[in-house]
């Protein structure tokens, strides 16, 4: 799990980072999340890495990514930040060689020298300042700004020092730093052509972007004046394969070498074919059947509590998901900060539901919409759901819709029921708090509930800004309480990440956010 420091805390934490900085050697590499990798032994430098991908992306711009899938394909690779996340969730320097805490509201960074985009401008403080003023800008429009809201003021003090000047102090900014939202964007394309970052990303990492077609494939190809270790291939291409056996297959032949989103079922056939091998780590995604809390259905909270007691959760993960991943109980995964052991979801009990559609006086005979996106796991999981509402009198129908279309429909409000998950990209409980129930989340910024509570935003505000670990722990627990005893959503399922792979791949893992960490992989020949 995450430590977490309080003022103190981090200052020591600071100290002990520029200590390993200054004893480490000036030629170590290091991978996408700022950790020495030092697997791939087996393979050799170049060739084209073929990675079978379910989904398409949906935007190319960080300021305006809100899922996983998306961000996976750019972040650390194409996209950097300032400090990143180690394999272990540790924050390690990246475009950032040190930093410090002037006081309980300013921050110093002290950027790297020598480093360049992939078109040739210079990465400097310039860089960053018009970075975080575009995403802070309201005009922009970007779903991610609240989640930078706390930064009052870039302040450039020379090239290669920056200040990050906060309106109150806020525990988690480190964290939020190391997220792909938080990526430093090449200032010339800001100033002069941003609409083309939704299509055509242009940042400082270790590989390129080369083309994108929609619906087909993405290609990157290796930034030969990177300023840390070069990739250890030439070329990557995400193609996109909705259908998980035929993913399978391809990675059985040799047509790709990667694949995430595995399916479940599909565990033992991997571990039983010679030439495949799996990659398991402990998520810190959950999830979750979600409300409408603003359709004319599920505003009715007694109707949202029947539900939560209709659905029996351990079947669905023994059933669906063959024990991958664990229970869940709230909407923070165990292995996030302020995650609390004693959130308490409704029980399952079906006689308890019954009573509870009585009382809450909604016509029954209504078709409810209960919508899905098309990931196997989630249509099954969908089908066991639809079958134990209509054990107590609810008519639920299902729409399952490509990855795109899902994100539309939840970010708009257009269901009265979904199936998702929600990806923590920090480890910090804030991510998951502010972004998913605060009122102003509504939508893409990650509050596809639409729910609304004053004092759950005005807890998660205070969480936002007292730097006591302890304290802060008090308060998403009585968030994660409030949230469930309100039927918002129902917990179903802590993530476990993983990701297959062909025998000809080498120095590549999953990371606990979901991301594919390939900036090491090497292949055989």
């Amino acid at each position: 799990m995450k430590k977490q420091f309080g003022y103190v805390g981090v200052l020591i934490m600071m100290v002990f980072v520029l200590i390993l900085g200054a004893c480490s050697t000036g030629g170590s590499g290091t991978d996408d999340n700022g950790e020495g990798n030092e697997a791939g032994g087996a393979g050799e430098k170049g060739g084209t890495l073929k990675i079978a991908i379910q989904s398409d992306a949906t935007n190319m711009d960080p300021h305006f990514i809100t899922n996983i899938p998306t961000a996976n394909v750019l972040h650390g690779k194409v996209y950097e930040t300032l400090v990143a996340f180690d394999q272990d969730m540790n924050i390690v320097p990246k475009l950032a060689e040190s930093w410090e805490p002037i006081d309980e509201t300013t921050w110093e960074f002290k950027l790297k020298e020598g480093v360049t985009f992939h078109d040739g401008t210079p990465f400097n403080a310039e860089a960053v300042k018009v970075t975080y003023d575009r995403l802070l800008d309201p005009e922009t429009g970007s779903p991610q700004r609240d989640k930078v809201s706390m930064i009052q003021e870039v302040k450039v003090v020379n090239d290669q020092t920056v200040q990050l000047i906060l309106s109150e102090p806020y525990a988690p900014l480190m964290s939020i730093l190391s997220s792909q939202e938080a990526s430093i964007l090449n200032p010339e394309i800001v100033k002069n052509d941003p609409e083309s970052l939704s299509k055509t990303p242009n940042g400082t990492g270790p590989f390129k972007f080369e083309k994108w077609n929609s619906g087909q494939d993405i290609t990157l190809v290796k930034n030969e004046d990177y300023w840390g270790e070069q990739a250890g291939v030439d070329k990557v291409v995400f193609e996109v394969v909705p259908e998980g056996s035929t993913r399978l297959a391809m990675l059985e032949t040799g047509e790709a070498h990667i694949t995430d989103e595995v399916p479940v079922n599909d565990i033992e056939r991997i571990n039983n074919t010679d030439n495949l091998r799996i990659e398991r780590v402990e998520g810190l995604a959950v999830e979750y059947l979600g409300f409408n809390t603003q359709s004319p259905i599920f505003e009715n909270v007694k109707l949202r509590q029947a539900v939560s007691h209709a659905i029996e959760r351990e079947a669905i993960i023994e059933g669906i998901y063959n024990n991958v991943g664990t229970l869940a109980n709230s909407a923070l995964s165990p292995n996030v900060f302020g995650y609390s052991k004693d959130a308490t979801p409704y029980e399952y009990d079906i006689n308890k539901a019954k009573e509870l559609v009585k009382e809450s006086g909604v016509d029954t005979s209504q078709e409810i919409q209960l919508i899905t996106s098309d990931r196997k796991e989630r249509i099954d999981m969908a089908e066991v759901i639809q079958s134990q509402l209509k054990g107590i009198g609810l008519n639920v129908n299902i729409q399952v819709l490509e990855y795109g279309a899902f994100i539309e429909s939840i970010d708009t409000g257009d269901n009265d029921m979904f199936i998702s998950g929600w990806g923590n990209a920090t480890g910090d409980g804030d991510y998951n708090q502010y972004n998913l129930f605060h009122s102003d989340s509504h939508g893409s910024a990650g509050n596809s509930f639409f729910y609304t509570n004053e004092q759950v935003d005005q807890l998660i505000e205070e969480g936002r800004a007292v730097s006591d670990p302890e304290k802060r722990k008090e308060i998403y627990a009585q968030t994660q309480q409030i949230e469930l005893e309100e039927a918002v959503y129902v917990p179903i399922r802590n993530y476990e990440q993983l990701a297959a792979a062909n025998e000809a791949v080498q120095g590549f893992s999953i990371t606990p956010v979901g991301y594919l960490d390939i900036n090491s992989a090497t292949l055989t020949k």
